[in-house]
């Protein structure tokens, strides 16, 4: 069993992540890399960092469910038991949550609740707050709603650009990022009973 990360843009978070798991050992590998944009930079980081990448196109689908189905099977073909979301920029549906139930984790550029979506940094720089930072948490049916796993505060300076800010940001997604999973990994944080998932879909 191993662990898939899905992206979307320039890879990263992806790449720390691979570097991570690779210097702690980690009991599941990163095995496969999984974009919905093909000509996105995160497969050429697969490509150097020698990870198997699979590109998809969703816009061939003729719906969510459809594209989803493909992408399981995908992932079944590679034995993946967790998915990790890093820029993936797709509302993930009820194919791939009914399937690995409290088993996807996102990274956020924001202390969630706050600045949900797309843009995060850029809304936060432009609220004028004085602390942003970075969540991790479980992927439910909203868009950035799922628990939180943890959070790492980042100051905003006066003199922050949105170029300066993002760095900021980005240093800690790529900490924080593999510090969670490594807990995860190591049962020194439990997810919760999956039934828990399927109880709140029958409470909607």
């Amino acid at each position: 069993m191993s662990i898939a990360v899905f992206a979307s843009g320039s890879g990263s978070n992806f790449e720390a992540l691979v570097e991570r798991s690779r210097k702690q050992h980690w009991p599941q590998p990163i095995s496969l890399l999984l974009c919905d944009k093909p000509q996105a930079k995160a497969l050429e980081r697969a490509e150097r960092l020698r990870v198997p990448a699979v590109a998809f196109h969703p816009k061939e689908y003729k719906d969510k469910a459809a594209y989803e189905q493909d992408v399981l099977h995908c992932l079944q073909e590679h034995n993946i038991e967790w998915i990790m979301l890093a820029g993936y920029m797709r509302l993930v549906g009820p194919t791939l949550l009914e399937a690995y139930p409290w088993r996807i984790l996102n990274i956020h550029p924001s202390l969630l609740p706050a600045f949900q979506g797309k843009d995060a940094v850029r809304q936060a720089l432009e609220y004028g707050v004085r602390w942003t930072g970075v969540t991790v948490h479980w992927v439910d049916e909203g868009m950035d709603t799922g628990p939180i796993l943890d959070q790492k505060p980042v100051l905003v300076e006066p003199h922050d650009t949105m170029e300066t800010l993002q760095r900021k940001v980005q240093f800690v997604e790529h900490n924080l990022y593999p510090a969670v999973m490594y807990k995860l990994l190591t049962g020194r944080i439990l997810p919760p009973d999956p039934s828990s998932m399927e109880l709140k879909e029958e409470q909607q």
